[in-house]
């Protein structure tokens, strides 16, 4: 009923709360089903994960910034959040208190997004016991690997990318 790749994200946003991982899941979903879509629900949720991280990393600004976008997203696709099994009403709550947080440079703190199909809760349990996670488990601020998990990681292929893009954005103008 829901995709894959959208219980994987549900999996590692409440498990191991890599939030880095959250971003490639879903990024990779959405262009390949609902590419060039900026208002998607898929970028919305994309931009709530990159919030955490950055919130995390203690990047208040940039964590303010891309919870701003995710929330204005969630504002225009209410209804696709109920599809995809979130209390909308709760998760606009849940958003409106992590930006005030924010805001004021309050330290991280892990959250729990409000699943209201039972159904999805039972698959992400699921999931997440058979990968050998937690269930709603705190973020390990000591685990380097997870909070600063872009500076580990090899990304020649995306820096390439926007290259390119750049280069077609000016050979355009």
């Amino acid at each position: 009923m829901y995709p894959k790749e959208y219980i994987q994200y549900l999996v590692h946003f409440h498990s191991d709360r890599d939030y880095f991982e959250c971003h490639e899941i879903l990024e990779e979903y959405w262009k390949e089903t609902d590419p060039g879509n900026k208002e998607s629900v898929w970028v919305g949720l994309i931009l709530l994960a990159v919030s955490a991280y950055h919130h995390r990393r203690g990047n208040f600004s940039g964590a303010k910034r891309t919870l701003e976008k995710a929330e204005k997203i969630f504002k225009h696709q209410a209804e696709s959040l109920t599809e995809i099994g979130l209390h909308v009403n709760q998760l606009f709550m849940l958003v409106s208190g992590h930006l005030q947080e924010i805001s004021a440079n309050t330290p991280y703190r892990s959250y729990i997004l409000p699943i209201s199909d039972p159904l999805l809760l039972k698959q992400c349990s699921e999931r997440c016991v058979e990968q050998g996670f937690t269930w709603g488990q705190e973020s390990d601020l000591s685990e380097n690997g997870i909070v600063h998990r872009h500076k580990l990681r090899d990304r020649s292929d995306v820096i390439e990318e926007r290259i390119k893009a750049l280069a077609a954005k000016k050979d355009s103008v």
